[in-house]
């Protein structure tokens, strides 16, 4: 039974005592209370900021293709830059996300609702890590998770909140690499398994469209020869869901196989046997990328099954040699506050390793590597802009596919789109750009081009690397649902173009009409606000009108108009905002509920 990476008791007990205090950190209901109609602000209020507001965006930049990032233990009282700083260490790997509760799709630290995912907690030191040249990589999971049912994608049942989860991590924390730490329970549930595989996709599709770099990792148990069957099932199950998986990191570590160990050599025969598993899943993938897709975790000292399995200083060294050779792409352990030799003779402590040692040893050993070790893979992102738009039967409109390098050099990116419905064409031009150019994607629709609002995809392909765009397409007149607004009716069955706060979701019940509609997420610190921005005749009298229902529903415009609506009604109401556009003619449209109160649905949108 593996147990490295359990809460401590201490951290348990605390948590405990903050709720038999009476402390709600982070609650719904009274957290605020929902104004009446003639205070209503599409906006939270000056005195109660938010807590999820990102950190300041930086020039987001890829990990480096080989980098050391031990665990950093997130339940500890430490400063992460401030033990980075005293050990050498860049980059952490922080230990760990996972929610408050089975059943929950609401991400904390450890799962405590005292550290909730926020620029406040953690981010003065991340901002201090990436000043001094490094970086953070955010671990979803843990074995405390993992076999509690507390790991994201055991606990939600929807893939979209589990992606939501992993968007707000991405973009909370600007960070690039996603860590799924997924051992005991959490290998064999096969549903949290593909939900967590189907989450990551949308995530990477997200990112994709966005230019954000974004790396996923799978951190696995592993047998001496590579991983078992249930660690490979987690790969294949991403496979099928077309999830890319950048790194598989194995935890060298507790076999628990009663046999002595010389845990170096151990290492070796590991990855060695994860190679050739991972050849036969990617065979396409030369020895290099196969090789630039491993990782390893060790544990300094004495692990938790006992002296049978100690990682030595000369095991260090040895690892250290071979990971350079090899040109592995992530070398970490486990963990940063376990590197010094406080506890001679202990096994599985999480604040020493057990065996003499000068502080620091593991960490100076392996600092080196970051950086060093092989070429920079080749990647690039695509993005489209802008990200829908609406055409006229008989019509054409455009719009502009930009590609970036991401890391290493540029690669000859083909462009192809699909999802075109009958009767309109999409042409790219040039059909292929170097990284870092861009194309003219144009649509055209014929006279007999059926009204309504289709899903399309941009996609870019260079060898193994190929990045999808979503972009959504309207072909206007009667049926086509909402005049000048796009997806109006979420019949596309996604959320785009419409901007949403996080764990807003398009639903198949309740609907209005057709077959989905809008399901909106307000929590104690947001309203759960969508928003489409739209060009109109300016100086124009125009009406918007959409059916919603649930506690304080809001519907109106703002930007160059100004109205709106609300209602609190349990079934579907309709309601009508009539506005009047200024000289630039540009409103954006937005509908949302109530800080602290429950989901508002809305579908069949309409503006005339």
């Amino acid at each position: 039974m593996r147990r490295p990476r359990h809460l401590p008791a201490l951290f348990a007990a605390f948590t405990t005592a903050v709720a038999s205090a009476g402390l709600v950190i982070g609650a719904g209901g009274a957290a605020h209370a929902a104004p009446p109609p003639a205070a209503h602000a599409s906006t939270p209020s000056a005195t109660t900021p938010s807590t999820t507001t990102p950190l300041p965006a930086h020039a987001a930049t890829p990990l480096p293709a080989h980098v050391f990032a031990p665990y950093f233990e997130a339940y500890s009282s430490d400063s992460p830059a401030d033990l980075a700083q005293r050990s050498g260490a860049k980059y952490l790997t922080m230990a760990f996300v996972q929610t408050e509760a089975k059943g929950s799709c609401t991400p904390y630290w450890n799962g405590s609702t005292a550290q909730p995912v926020a620029a406040s907690v953690f981010g003065a030191d991340f901002t201090t890590i990436r000043s001094r040249g490094g970086d953070v990589i955010p671990s979803f999971g843990g074995y405390a998770a993992d076999h509690g049912g507390t790991e994201i994608a055991d606990s939600c049942t929807s893939v979209d909140s589990i992606a939501a989860a992993y968007e707000k991590v991405v973009t909370t924390y600007d960070v690039t690499r996603l860590d799924m730490d997924i051992e005991d329970k959490s290998l064999t549930n096969k549903a949290g398994v593909d939900r967590r595989n189907q989450a990551i996709k949308k995530v990477q599709d997200w990112a994709a469209a966005n230019g954000r770099p974004l790396q996923v990792s799978y951190t696995l148990p592993t047998t001496t020869s590579g991983l078992a069957g249930s660690g490979l099932a987690v790969l294949k199950s991403a496979k099928t869901a077309g999830a890319r998986v950048d790194v598989v990191n194995l935890m060298t570590f507790d076999y628990y196989d009663n046999a002595a160990h010389d845990m170096a050599a151990d290492t070796r025969t590991a990855a060695a046997g994860l190679y050739d598993q991972l050849a036969a899943l990617y065979p396409a993938k030369t020895p290099a990328q196969l090789w630039g897709m491993i990782g390893v975790t060790e544990m300094p000292g004495i692990d938790d099954f006992g002296a049978a399995e100690t990682f030595t200083t000369a095991d260090a060294v040895a690892v250290y040699d071979w990971a350079t050779a090899k040109g592995i792409n992530t070398l970490s352990f486990w963990a940063l506050q376990r590197d010094n030799g406080g506890c001679p003779g202990t096994g599985g402590s999480d604040t020493c390793s057990g065996i003499a040692q000068d502080p620091w040893y593991f960490t100076h050993t392996f600092a080196p590597f970051t950086g060093g070790g092989g070429p920079v893979a080749d990647d690039f992102s695509l993005s489209v802009a802008p990200g829908s738009a609406s055409v006229a039967p008989g019509g054409s409109t455009t719009a502009t596919v930009t590609t970036a390098v991401t890391s290493g050099n540029a690669l000859t990116v083909a462009l192809t789109a699909s999802g075109a419905p009958a009767g309109v064409t999409a042409a790219l031009s040039p059909a292929s750009v170097t990284a870092g150019g861009s194309a003219q994607l144009t649509l055209s629709a014929s006279a007999s081009a059926v009204p309504g609002t289709y899903p399309l995809t941009i996609t870019g392909s260079a060898g193994q690397s190929s990045h999808p765009a979503a972009f959504t397409l309207t072909v206007s007149g009667p049926g086509g649902g909402g005049g000048a607004l796009v997806n109006a009716g979420f019949e596309s069955g996604s959320l785009a173009p419409w901007t949403c706060e996080s764990g807003a979701s398009v639903t198949g019940n309740p609907v209005h009409g057709g077959s989905y509609a809008l399901k909106t997420a307000p929590s104690a610190s947001q309203t759960g606000e969508c928003t489409q921005t739209l060009t109109l005749t300016p100086n124009t009298k125009y009406t918007l009108s959409g059916w919603v229902q649930g506690s304080y529903a809001y519907l109106g415009v703002r930007g160059g108009a100004s109205g709106s609506a609300w209602t609190g009604s349990t079934g579907w109401t309709k309601l009508t905002v009539p506005f009047t556009t200024g000289a630039s003619g540009t409103v954006t449209v937005y509908l949302h509920g109530w800080y602290g109160q429950g989901p508002v649905h809305a579908d069949d949108l309409t503006l005339g």
